[in-house]
């Protein structure tokens, strides 16, 4: 049977005992506590309370961890994580900005709009 990322990550963190349930569930939950986070999640106004960070949540999952998994290790989960953002900012051609990558929108907006000069610099030119 395939491996999920879920277990995969459960196994190779070692926290398989403590973290996994009995269906092999990584509890994000309990791990984020072990880190000191956990009050940044569950709560109203957290990115799980944000449609956004939903959306982005299920199309990651959709894209990358159902479709392109299993994976053999942590590792190899890593780099298919770093590469699916690099492709999701720099290439994805998004259909609502004008079919082209959110970082090139980012890029406009950043030379349409420059940077308010510092308050030093200001003062300075008094």
């Amino acid at each position: 049977m395939p491996m999920s990322a879920v277990e995969v990550l459960c196994r190779s963190s070692g926290y398989a005992d403590a973290s996994c349930d009995d269906a092999g569930q990584y509890s994000f939950l309990e791990r984020l506590a072990e880190a000191g986070a956990v009050a940044s999640v569950g709560s109203t106004g957290d990115s799980y309370d944000n449609s956004l960070a939903e959306a982005f949540n299920s199309l990651f999952k959709a894209k990358l961890v159902r479709n392109r998994g299993p994976w053999k290790n942590i590792d190899d989960l890593e780099i298919a994580t770093a590469e699916y953002i690099d492709w999701f900012n720099h290439r994805r051609l998004h259909g609502e900005i004008g079919m082209i990558p959110p970082v090139e929108l980012e890029d406009i907006y950043h030379h349409s709009h420059p940077a308010p000069a510092p308050a030093d610099a200001a003062l300075a030119s008094l």
